[in-house]
């Protein structure tokens, strides 16, 4: 694959549907509707579906739906095509006037920030997903969680699968597995198909786990290795999970983890980017027996391995700090080991 020199030709990679996107959409019966759709993941996410149903050549609307705080965002997401509707969904008569869809993807969350605002989290990660599930209880939902709800595990024994009872470790991780819980009462109440992906950790090349350990390095700062193992998959495949996984909705919720293959060492990250910054890496502690990891095999044999590897990761984001690329300054906080964010 080609390195990736602007975030124009980043964004249009993150947005490529695969063959796999476009049969699913060509598959897919009715519009779709992407709720928190102006976050991290939400724009490519939106754009790639839009992109996958124009290959399949099915009319299909594409509707994002955020408070637009940056119209940028808004601006560049209708000039690919997808339909905006701005509203806070936290307010009840905005969210009931949101149009009926029959597939929904659920993005809107909060994490950094809820040491000392608590209730605000617990308010956007629980409250706000109980009344989505029953303002949109006819559509099937995919509704985005987190791997923050399992405990941290032995690094020997590999991560917890879908099977794994939560343990969610801070209030953070315990509000996310309120919203699941949210979608699971609505989803027994109402008979509502829902699948809930568990992710972690998506990486773009301006923000993500990999950013964070090459820029520590790059700019030869300590790399924290108290979380000494981690997760980690490409955008944009997962991205493709989200898309296709409106086809695993079912109730009770169906509930999957989103992650690449590998356990990766956060001290072998760091000396790999060294090699290729010419930069020694400096370590500060040590690596603890535990981990917050996941086990996504299931979700490999259903959908595929990623299309991006971790050595294409790596290579890029290494070109990407070397070359001065744009970054986002949201540092995933991965070596918090108290779930206190």
């Amino acid at each position: 694959m080609s390195t990736i020199r602007t975030e124009e030709e980043l964004e249009e990679r993150l947005s490529r549907p695969n063959p796999a996107d476009v049969e699913f959409m060509r598959r897919l019966e009715g519009d779709l509707l992407i709720l928190g759709v102006a976050g991290k993941m939400g724009p490519s996410l939106a754009r790639r579906a839009r992109r996958a149903a124009d290959e399949a050549g099915v009319r299909m609307r594409v509707v994002g739906v955020a408070r637009f705080s940056n119209p940028r965002v808004r601006e560049e997401l209708e000039a690919a095509g997808v339909e905006t509707i701005g509203a806070d969904l936290l307010d009840d008569d905005q969210l009931r006037a949101l149009p009926d869809f029959p597939n929904v993807i659920y993005m809107a969350a909060r994490k950094f920030g809820t040491t000392g605002n608590e209730c605000l989290t617990w308010a956007l990660n629980t409250y706000l997903p109980g009344r989505v599930a029953e303002r949109f209880r006819r559509s099937r939902i995919v509704a985005f969680s987190s791997g923050n709800v399992y405990p941290l595990v032995p690094v020997a024994q590999g991560g917890p699968t879908e099977a794994t009872p939560p343990d969610p470790v801070g209030e953070y991780a315990q509000s996310v597995l309120g919203r699941e819980r949210m979608f699971e009462y609505f989803s027994a109440r109402y008979g509502t198909p829902v699948a809930l992906l568990r992710l972690n950790y998506a990486i773009d090349l301006r923000y993500g786990v990999l950013v964070d350990i090459a820029r520590r390095v790059y700019e030869r700062r300590p790399v924290q290795l108290a979380m000494g193992m981690v997760n980690v998959i490409w955008q944009g495949d997962a991205n493709s999970v989200a898309l296709r996984a409106l086809g695993l909705c079912e109730t009770p919720p169906a509930v999957l983890n989103v992650t690449g293959p590998e356990t990766v060492s956060v001290r072998s990250l760091a000396r790999r980017f060294g090699e290729r910054f010419g930069v020694e890496p400096i370590f500060e502690g040590t690596e603890a027996p535990t981990a917050l990891l996941s086990d996504a095999s299931r979700c490999h044999r259903l959908f595929g391995y990623p299309e991006v590897s971790l050595e294409q990761m790596i290579e890029w984001v290494a070109d990407w700090i070397r070359s001065g690329g744009a970054l986002w300054d949201k540092p995933t906080h991965f070596e918090v080991r108290d779930g206190k964010f």
